[in-house]
């Protein structure tokens, strides 16, 4: 049993690299071998359409593309069990996991039939998100976007699960940056009280994905 995180966030150590670790926490307890992976660590782009995953004779779901994802992508592939995290930028995942994602749905798809299934194993994958906004605005405009997003990685064979963690805290001194629309002692109170739920949370979709 293997589980891989994928981090899309730039800040390390933060709240959602620390979900991403506790997910692995939970999976490593239930015997699963562990791999953390940043994005921003790595140097890639998204698809370039070159096509050499496409040709007659080229092998299934292998990524040709010359870079330092491609071998990550392999990895995600050999795995059980997949995390994906990232922030919220814009009501949206960041730029590196679009790239990630576009890459990886395209090897597992084909021109002959988009409803063929190319990948015959089976990993459960998880997206954790992390976004200052509260839980009604994530629920009203931001979770079914997501959902929509990662649909297509239903090719893994798979469950697929969000989780979500709201008005979470951006900044140790909030008096140090322009951020007046946020109350400090508020994202305080929430990742003090709130957030060791999420973690815990994580914890437990890791274990429950192992077992």
């Amino acid at each position: 049993m293997k589980a891989i995180a994928i981090n899309a966030s730039p800040r390390k150590g933060k709240n959602t690299e620390q979900l991403l670790r506790s997910a692995l926490d939970g999976a490593a307890y239930m015997g699963a071998q562990t791999e953390f992976i940043a994005l921003y660590d790595l140097n890639y782009t998204g698809c370039t359409s070159c096509f050499a995953c496409k040709r007659k004779g080229a092998e299934s779901c292998h990524c040709y593309w010359q870079d330092d994802l491609s071998p990550v992508l392999d990895k995600v592939l050999s795995s059980d069990i997949l995390f994906l995290g990232s922030p919220i930028y814009f009501g949206d995942i960041t730029g590196q996991l679009h790239c990630f994602l576009e890459r990886l749905n395209f090897i597992l798809m084909t021109y002959d039939d988009y409803n063929k299934q190319l990948f015959n194993g089976r990993i459960n994958t998880c997206l954790f998100v992390t976004m200052n906004v509260t839980k009604s605005m994530y629920e009203t405009l931001y979770e079914q976007p997501l959902l929509n997003k990662i649909k297509p990685l239903e090719r893994l064979g798979g469950k697929i699960k969000l989780y979500g963690s709201y008005d979470t805290l951006q900044f140790d001194d909030y008096t140090k940056y322009q951020a007046a629309i946020f109350d400090e002692q508020h994202k305080k109170k929430i990742h003090e009280e709130i957030f060791p739920k999420d973690l815990l949370a994580a914890y437990e979709i890791g274990r429950q994905f192992a077992q």
